[in-house]
């Protein structure tokens, strides 16, 4: 049987590690997927990765929410801000990865057809380079919402904001990639 987040805190907090473990890996992908929607990747990535973690530990005698991964996040989100503030140079999903490969092909869902991981890989390259037009604040609201499904109070929360403010920026987000997509959506309303 499964046991849920607030167990597994639980068994940690009472000295069995192998909870933690199975925190990490319960969480490993949506964290690390978020933290590289977010503009970091490869070294940095796992940089980050294990901050969060680290800062996570720190700080699990005193957790009392009831969404492990949106805290994750949260934590997740300061960092990053934290270190854009000090580095200033966000990294995009549109520059190639060491390698000479799109970042953005690590991040396609593997469940796709290969047919619709073509038509994704297109399509998802374009939005994928308009949400980066966007405003920071913008951009990770749509990435919160869109890819991470977290509920808009969750973002609002990571974000600082009121719900309201989340919102906006939501659909401040949608309204720019409609314009900047124009061409884009018109095609495939077509197509439907």
């Amino acid at each position: 049987m499964d046991q849920s987040d607030a167990e597994l805190i639980s068994r940690y907090r009472e000295g069995d590690i192998d909870a933690l473990e199975r925190l990490v890996e319960r969480h490993r992908r949506p964290l690390y997927g978020y933290i590289i929607r977010m503009g970091r990747v490869g070294t940095d990535a796992d940089e980050v990765f294990q901050e969060v973690w680290l800062r996570a530990i720190r700080k699990m005698t005193r957790y009392r929410q009831k969404n492990f991964l949106g805290w994750l996040m949260r934590i997740a989100h300061n960092h990053v801000i934290d270190e854009s503030r000090r580095k200033r140079a966000l990294l995009t999903l549109d520059e190639p990865l060491e390698s000479g490969e799109a970042r953005i092909a690590h991040v396609a869902s593997a469940d796709a057809t290969p047919c619709e991981q073509v038509v994704d890989e297109e399509l998802g390259s374009r939005i994928e380079a308009a949400v980066t037009c966007l405003p920071e604040e913008q951009k990770e609201v749509f990435l919160l919402r869109t890819k991470m499904d977290l509920p808009f109070k969750e973002i609002a929360k990571i974000q600082h904001v009121s719900i309201n403010t989340a919102l906006a920026r939501m659909q401040y987000a949608l309204a720019k990639l409609r314009d900047i997509l124009t061409d884009d959506y018109a095609a495939m309303s077509r197509t439907t």
